[in-house]
């Protein structure tokens, strides 16, 4: 379970950041973190979804 949040982790901060980063470091930062955010419920939701 853990790791699937932290691949959800490392892939959402990953796109946010492609995302971002073309309007400057701070608008990288903040949508950096949503998609780490979102990246978070993701493998969460998906470890409950196939191994419980």
């Amino acid at each position: 379970m853990k790791l699937l949040i932290f691949v959800g982790l490392n892939v959402g901060g990953y796109i946010g950041w492609e995302l971002g980063e073309p309007h400057g470091i701070m608008a990288a930062f903040l949508v950096s973190s949503l998609g780490s955010a979102i990246g978070v419920i993701a493998g969460w939701k998906l470890a409950r979804h196939y191994l419980e």
